[in-house]
């Protein structure tokens, strides 16, 4: 029996990476230049040039590689809140975090234009920071107000007051294409020196929360449990936050606001790998990854040469999701 669950477990594993696998080399090849696997092929593991294997290594490997980080990340985002809170409806686009980013992005171009690329990130973290802060603080106004459909419609307030007031500093101050640019939510002109910057946090935050799904595992189920197994969960509920804030606020201060992929992966691996978090969070970041390259290819195929926003797309695909879930969990979110 236990061997029949291992191979079951494996043939799981590995369709999940040959899904990733194959949307790479899709995400490489597609888009409104064609192109060969050979061409891919000498564009990551050799120094071989030409037209077409300079734009893929300058243009198009920057931009994949950016939607893997930012897959992963958000995805894995949604699951840890989704655990801690013990709300199916958690998502750092639907809780304010994307929309504090946001708002936190537009006042930094705006008071300090100069600012670097790191600067712009540090922005974002303490923007998503101040988001959760305020959603979880307006739940925690009322007693019982951790429900899941109470904290969601906190959210929803509080992300369009901040959406706002980053639309207001871009129009008074005239930077409302630049802060566009990112609330539209994309990857085009990603380059490797922000991938480079983006990549230590979201890869920090991935192997901490890795090292911690044991734990996350017993907290989405009991908070009781939990304290009597010996937890610190006060210790342990910081540290996932700090993680939640840093692989939000690194994800949007790329691709700006991106709701829903948080919300829709972990779902979906729910029902294919189960609840436990040692399971969920890894594969997460994997169908995260993957999502995050075929909605990107999407937005570049679909409409070729021109290009779809990819937020648009995951809004989409993520709006009947969010319906879906209110709808099953019934009298349990109220």
């Amino acid at each position: 029996m236990s061997d029949h669950r291992h191979s079951i477990s494996f043939i799981k594993i590995s369709l999940s990476s040959s899904v990733f696998i194959v949307s790479f080399i899709a995400a490489m090849v597609l888009g409104a230049a064609d192109t060969s696997l050979k061409e891919v092929w000498f564009a990551i593991f050799s120094s071989r040039s030409s037209e077409s294997i300079t734009m893929l290594r300058e243009l198009r490997l920057p931009r994949e590689l950016g939607a893997l980080l930012v897959g992963a990340g958000l995805s894995v985002a949604g699951a840890i809140m989704q655990g801690l809170t013990r709300n199916p409806l958690a998502d750092p686009g639907l809780l304010g975090l994307t929309a504090g980013a946001n708002a936190a992005l537009a006042v930094t171009l705006a008071f300090l234009p100069a600012l670097n690329y790191f600067g712009i990130m540090i922005a974002c973290f303490i923007g998503a920071a101040i988001g959760a802060v305020m959603v979880f603080g307006i739940g925690a106004l009322k007693q019982g107000g951790f429900s899941p459909i109470r904290i969601v419609l906190a959210g929803a307030a509080v992300s369009a007051f901040l959406f706002a007031i980053a639309q207001g500093v871009g129009l008074y101050y005239k930077i409302s294409k630049d802060v566009s640019m990112w609330t539209a939510g994309g990857l085009l002109g990603t380059t490797i020196g922000q991938l480079k910057l983006l990549f230590p946090f979201i890869a920090g935050g991935l192997v901490v929360s890795f090292l911690l799904a044991r734990q996350l595992t017993i907290l989405s189920l009991n908070e009781e449990l939990a304290v009597g197994l010996g937890q610190k969960i006060t210790r342990i509920k910081s540290i996932l936050f700090v993680v939640i804030i840093l692989l939000t606020g690194a994800s949007v201060s790329l691709v700006g606001n991106m709701a829903f992929i948080g919300l829709m992966v972990p779902h979906i691996v729910r029902a294919v790998f189960g609840t436990d978090y040692r399971s969920v969070l890894p594969m997460s970041a994997v169908f995260g990854a993957a999502f995050m390259l075929i909605a990107d290819t999407l937005g570049r195929t679909i409409n070729a040469p021109y290009e779809t926003p990819v937020a648009a797309i995951i809004s989409i695909m993520g709006l009947p999701f969010f319906l879906i879930i209110v709808r099953k969990g019934g009298k349990e979110l109220v």
